[in-house]
């Protein structure tokens, strides 16, 4: 069985958009008067959603519904004018994805950074039609890990799950590669640990995005 399909996620697989989110959520939590972090402090703040994210970096005895809604609300008005700052794609990833086409693969994005952002940093950072479906998080839709968005891209690619690859760099990604029985592969470059990504059911581990194309040269299948 050969796979014929790729959906990638975005933030820290392929857009480096780590400053952009630690400046425009410290903004955030310094007009409320919270202390701010690290900028590297953010690899393990996101990837699940605006709302997860806050209820990391807010002091936990200041955490309460409405303050994560005014926190999100508030990020997404300053994530609107630095969302293109300092967001650059991945060493390598211009070429993989001129390379997948040339193969003839199928390539998606699937993320958890709301859709309006989703859409607006891939039509920013990449040619035109690179990517046959784009999705972010959208109302109503369970966000990753839920295989809901995995599955739909599936069924809108006319693709069965099994032939594809999902290339991403959280344990969200992990579970939801799983959870679609769709190939978990691990980017090593991105936000999170190689420890993190096996222990939640990375299948594969890749420290560059050339590597990838081997996956799609081979006829090998790995067990999901």
């Amino acid at each position: 069985m050969g796979y014929t399909a790729v959906i990638f996620d975005l933030d820290g697989t392929l857009l480096d958009t780590l400053e952009d989110i630690a400046d425009a959520a410290n903004r955030v939590l310094a007009e409320l008067g919270f202390p701010t972090h690290a900028a590297a402090s953010y690899r393990d703040l996101i990837g699940e959603g605006l709302s997860p994210l806050y209820q990391r970096a807010l002091p936990r005895e200041a955490i309460d519904r409405d303050l994560i809604g005014r926190c999100a609300v508030q990020h997404r008005a300053i994530y609107q004018e630095n969302w293109n700052s300092k967001t650059r794609p991945y060493d390598g990833i211009m070429n993989l994805l001129a390379e997948l086409a040339e193969l003839g693969i199928k390539m998606a994005v699937l993320s958890n950074k709301p859709d309006h952002f989703t859409q607006l940093c891939v039509n920013e950072f990449f040619p035109p039609g690179s990517f046959e479906v784009v999705l972010g998080m959208r109302e109503h839709v369970e966000p990753k890990p839920d295989s809901v968005g995995a599955l739909e891209i599936a069924d809108r690619l006319k693709t069965p799950p099994r032939n594809f690859v999902f290339l991403g760099d959280t344990k969200v990604d992990m579970q939801t590669a799983g959870n679609a029985n769709m190939l978990a592969v691990g980017a090593l470059w991105g936000f999170r640990s190689r420890d993190e990504l096996q222990r939640h059911g990375a299948k594969l581990l890749i420290e560059h995005p050339h590597e990838l194309i081997d996956v799609f040269r081979s006829d090998a299948a790995y067990p999901v």
